[in-house]
């Protein structure tokens, strides 16, 4: 049996016209979608679970196995990695390196995201994985882990191979989680320029135009090949009253030409923060319910998040916001901080948004042989 709880948050009224939701804008793209990041959810999507070929959008999951052996310190930034002649040899973009130079993995970083140099992000495979081979399997063993379920890798750096394909759901995945797990390294995909001493200085721009366009965007990733078409992964982040630092991100892949995916992108971004309001239903760690607890040394339970609890809402509607808690009757101790206890249901009028989970905000541990034996009892009567 579950119990439902309504608490009806900035209403005025008992009854609310519901407003149709937003009509994105025409994106001139193959696929795309739109992800408010800091509420975790889809403002709108074009076939997004149509596979298609990423380009250089790989990189971004090479960026997160680079990142990561960096956090288990497999890797240090200042750490020089020899240049192999596969690494040299590699076709499409480049950041000019050699086989004579040991290059720091923080230029090679560098090189990846700003010059989306293929030779570069091999070095960078090689040293993490030992070779290109090792280094794939590790990132389809990420995906999976990420949950990106439609994608399947053939090299690290995004150049055309069969059966190398991912959905832009899928990169909405990988990158919201890039930037979660690694915000320390994320200022990278904000570089504007950057080459490499000693190299040719005729690649040196980040291709993502939107940088050098919007402050607000900061990053991240752009890919193009004949096949995929012009695609670019970009994030925002600009500041609003009462939410503070609001982050959106979209994925735009298959248009026509660098300027076509930068225009769709901005567009599509633009859209994304006049559309939709974002509301703050609770603080971080502040309790959204504290019902009743059996067999506990406490008689109640904080339920709530300890990350604040964000929504987006269409433009002007957040009046007609209303939200439910549902958990389980009754509750019985022990509760261990963070258990998932519920969740809470977010509605627009009577109609249902998204849940999300809520989660014990403290332990409750059990309560002596005496305590529970005097709730068993009650619980019995009632």
């Amino acid at each position: 049996m579950k119990l439902f709880i309504q608490i009806v948050l900035l209403a005025f009224g008992a009854s609310v016209a519901q407003a149709q939701m937003p009509q994105a804008p025409e994106i001139a793209a193959k696929a795309y979608l739109l992800l408010d990041v800091t509420a975790n959810q889809v403002l709108a999507a074009k076939d997004p679970d149509t596979t298609i070929e990423p380009a250089s959008l790989t990189k971004l999951m090479t960026a997160y196995l680079v990142f990561e052996a960096l956090k288990t310190r497999k890797l240090d930034l200042k750490q020089a990695l020899a240049v192999s002649e596969r690494a040299w040899k590699m076709p499409g973009s480049r950041m000019f390196i050699d086989p004579k130079m040991k290059v720091p993995v923080e230029d090679l970083i560098k090189g990846m995201i700003v010059q989306s140099g293929n030779d570069a992000t091999m070095a960078l495979a090689e040293g993490v994985g030992g070779s290109a081979e090792r280094f794939v399997q590790m990132m389809n063993e990420q995906a999976k882990s990420l949950g990106m379920n439609q994608t399947q890798y053939k090299n690290p750096e995004g150049l055309t191979a069969a059966g190398h394909s991912t959905t832009v759901r899928d990169l909405s995945i990988l990158a919201t989680r890039l930037m979660r797990d690694f915000p320390e390294y994320v200022p990278f995909y904000a570089i504007k320029k950057y080459r490499y001493p000693g190299t040719p200085a005729a690649n040196e721009s980040n291709r993502n135009l939107l940088l050098f366009r919007d402050p607000s965007v900061d990053g991240l990733k752009t890919g193009h090949t004949q096949a995929a078409g012009y695609c670019l992964v970009a994030t925002a982040k600009r500041d609003f009253p009462n939410v503070g630092t609001r982050r959106l991100l979209s994925i735009v892949v298959g248009t026509d030409s660098e300027n076509a995916r930068s225009n769709e992108s901005q567009k599509l971004l633009n859209w994304g923060y006049a559309a939709f309001d974002a509301v703050k239903l609770f603080e971080a760690k502040q309790p959204v319910a504290m019902p009743s607890v059996w067999k506990g040394k406490s008689s109640e339970l904080k339920l709530g998040s300890f990350q604040p609890l964000i929504i987006a809402v269409p433009a002007g509607s957040a009046a007609q916001i209303k939200t439910q808690v549902v958990r389980p009757e009754p509750l019985v101790a022990p509760f261990a901080k963070g258990q998932s206890v519920g969740s809470l249901k977010v509605l627009r009028g009577e109609q249902p948004l998204f849940e999300v989970p809520l989660v014990a905000l403290e332990a409750v541990e059990q309560a002596g042989v005496m305590g529970r034996a005097w709730d068993a009892v009650r619980l019995w009567i009632r």
